[in-house]
C-alpha cells in the first residue's frame, strides 16, 4: 500500500465545495479565536494517524475557541432550540492529512448540555465534557467562562474576557491559516475519519484580549502557553453545514 503523502491543499478564505446535502447543519456564533504558537512536536503525537501538524512557516499553533452552538439539526431537519443551543470552548490543534486535507484535531470540548456531551462521547468518540458554562455581554466587551463538572478533571476552567474591535478587511495568510478549517480530523474505532464543513467566509474583528484565566490547555496535554496569544479574533458567526465522511459518522464543531 502506498503511503505518499499529497501536498496541502491551498489555505483559502472560502470553502473549496459545497454541501448539497448536509449531514449536520447548526451555526456557530460570538466565538473568540485565541491562538498560541506551539512546537510542531509537541503536537505531532497528539494527532490521529496520519495526521501530521499542519504549519505556517514552520510554526504550528494551539486554538482555545469559545463560543455559542446554535440550532444543532440533523440532516434538513430544523435544528433544535434547546438540546441543540449551548455554550462551547474547545481547545484545537491543525493538522493535514496523507491526502492534503487540512483540518483541526479536538483535544477538548466543553459544553453545558448533559446529553449531547453523553452522546458525542459514546456514540462518536469525540472529547466532549461536561461543563457549567456562561457567555456574558456588556456592550463590546464579551466574557466566557467553564468550569468543567464530567469527566475531568474536575475543576479545569477558563475565564475570557476579550473587548471586540474594527472589522478585518483584509485578513492575514495566519488569520485564514488559524480560522478557516474546512473539515475534522478524528479516530473513530482505529480508523482516521475527516468530516468537511462549509460556511461563507467568516466575519472577522480584531479584539483586545481583557483577561484569560485558564487550564484547559493543559488539562488537553499540551505545554502550558508561554505568553499572551499571536492572535486574538472575534466573530459574530456563520451557519455552517457538515457533509457526509468517507468513514463512521462524527459530529463537528468549530
Amino acid at each position: 500500500m502506498s503511503h505518499t503523502r499529497i501536498a496541502p491543499e491551498p489555505i483559502t478564505a472560502d470553502p473549496p465545495g459545497s454541501t448539497e446535502s448536509p449531514l449536520l447543519t447548526q451555526s456557530w456564533l460570538d466565538l473568540a479565536f485565541l491562538h498560541w504558537a506551539v512546537d510542531p512536536a509537541d503536537v505531532a503525537p497528539l494527532l490521529p494517524a496520519r495526521a501530521v501538524p499542519d504549519t505556517l512557516d514552520g510554526v504550528t499553533y494551539v486554538g482555545l475557541v469559545a463560543f455559542r452552538m446554535h440550532r444543532v439539526g440533523w440532516f434538513r431537519l430544523p435544528g433544535i432550540p434547546y438540546l441543540g443551543t449551548f455554550p462551547e470552548t474547545n481547545v484545537r490543534l491543525y493538522s493535514v492529512d496523507a491526502h492534503g486535507r487540512r483540518g483541526v484535531v479536538f483535544r477538548s470540548l466543553d459544553a453545558s448540555r448533559l446529553i449531547p456531551v453523553a452522546i458525542a462521547r459514546t456514540a462518536f468518540r469525540l472529547p466532549y465534557l461536561w461543563s457549567r458554562m456562561a457567555i456574558e455581554h456588556h456592550n463590546d466587551t464579551i466574557t466566557y467562562t467553564s468550569t468543567r463538572r464530567w469527566p475531568g478533571p474536575r475543576g479545569a476552567h477558563c475565564r475570557i474576557t476579550i473587548e471586540v474591535g474594527e472589522s478585518v478587511v483584509d485578513p492575514t495568510e495566519l488569520e485564514h491559516f488559524l480560522t478557516a478549517r474546512w473539515g475534522m480530523h478524528n479516530a473513530f474505532f482505529g480508523r482516521q475519519l475527516y468530516l468537511p464543513n462549509t460556511h461563507p467566509r467568516w466575519p472577522l474583528h480584531r479584539a483586545e484580549l481583557v483577561q484569560c484565566d485558564e487550564n484547559l490547555i493543559v488539562a488537553a496535554g499540551l505545554p502550558a502557553p508561554a505568553g499572551d496569544p499571536v492572535s486574538v479574533l472575534y466573530s459574530p458567526g456563520v451557519p455552517v453545514r457538515f457533509g457526509r465522511p468517507s468513514r463512521p459518522r462524527g459530529i463537528p464543531t468549530p
